[in-house]
């Protein structure tokens, strides 16, 4: 009878945004032209930096990683908010629910792991310009991206296999439009403190430690620039920093608001859920187009010379 009861749940319900199909319209329009812009922004970060030859150096490099983070976080998230919008019944299969749970975790793990990179990045540059091009080598740049990636999917894993091994032999009803940790566990029936225990250290590990080498990093950055005597120097600096920095506290910000809360008292809050899995896959790009001179400077060259051989 135990076994049959663990069973029972084969699909899991997603709770909508909204019941009023008026809205769910509205909302649906608007997070297509979201995600249409996240894919289109995030390809053309790729693209450019991938056609450019002054934007071939490790943190054009490392940039690109992340918009191709980015554009797949987004992409595991979005296309399944927007059927969800169209239909009536917002299921989702055990299977699909643990799928989606190991990307999205994968991709975020990555994303924290590869902003701390940057940081490192931009911290050997301002603060050791003459050895950056021995410290920051192709193959240097290559294994930390491999890192990167590699630690992202492994704690994903891992994870994934400690909560869906778990029991869940009652109500199905997942406190959010997709399928994350906090609201998977509280389903089970099963004894969640091994799982819950194993989530809070990777957190720890890669929430926090990558958060601590990004604020080491501008720390030592900081005081490198503020005893810069030129000030065209101090404003190069800030201004290579200020993109990445920016993206930092869009990301930790509204993921530390959501995360860093008692199990006990952990409270959905739809409105800063969409805005790190939607919103921030589209203005990353936007944000390093607009604050980044030398991305800036590149699209203008591209355009005018598409322009020119048209």
């Amino acid at each position: 009878m135990e076994a049959a009861n663990q069973t029972l749940v084969t699909e899991f319900l997603l709770m909508g945004l909204t019941k009023d199909p008026e809205t769910q319209v509205l909302l649906f329009v608007i997070f297509i032209i979201i995600y249409v812009v996240t894919v289109l922004g995030n390809l053309g970060i790729i693209v450019l930096i991938r056609i450019v030859n002054s934007l071939h150096t490790p943190m054009y490099l490392f940039l690109s990683m992340l918009s191709f983070t980015d554009l797949c976080y987004s992409s595991v998230i979005t296309p399944k908010l927007l059927s969800s919008l169209l239909q009536e019944d917002a299921t989702i299969s055990f299977s699909a629910c643990a799928t989606q749970l190991f990307f999205f975790s994968g991709f975020a793990g990555t994303e924290c792991l590869l902003l701390a990179v940057m940081s490192y990045d931009r911290y050997v540059a301002i603060c050791q310009p003459l050895l950056y091009r021995v410290i920051m080598r192709t193959k240097v740049c290559l294994q930390l991206i491999t890192i990167s990636y590699g630690g992202g999917f492994l704690q994903s894993a891992i994870l994934t296999g400690f909560t869906f091994s778990l029991s869940f032999c009652g109500t199905n009803q997942v406190e959010k439009f997709y399928c994350d940790l906090p609201p998977i566990l509280k389903l089970s029936c099963s004894n969640t403190f091994t799982s819950e225990v194993v989530t809070f250290v990777f957190a720890v590990m890669f929430g926090v430690a990558s958060l601590l080498t990004i604020l080491i990093s501008y720390g030592y950055i900081i005081s490198t620039v503020v005893t810069t005597n030129s000030r065209g120097g101090r404003c190069r600096a800030f201004s290579t920093c200020a993109s990445h920095f920016t993206c930092v506290i869009l990301f930790y910000g509204t993921l530390l608001f959501v995360y860093l809360q008692p199990s006990t008292t952990y409270s959905t809050s739809f409105v800063v859920s969409l805005f790190y899995t939607v919103v921030i896959p589209m203005l990353n790009p936007i944000i390093y187009s607009l604050r980044n001179q030398e991305v800036k400077s590149a699209l203008r060259r591209t355009f005018q010379k598409r322009i020119f051989l048209l």
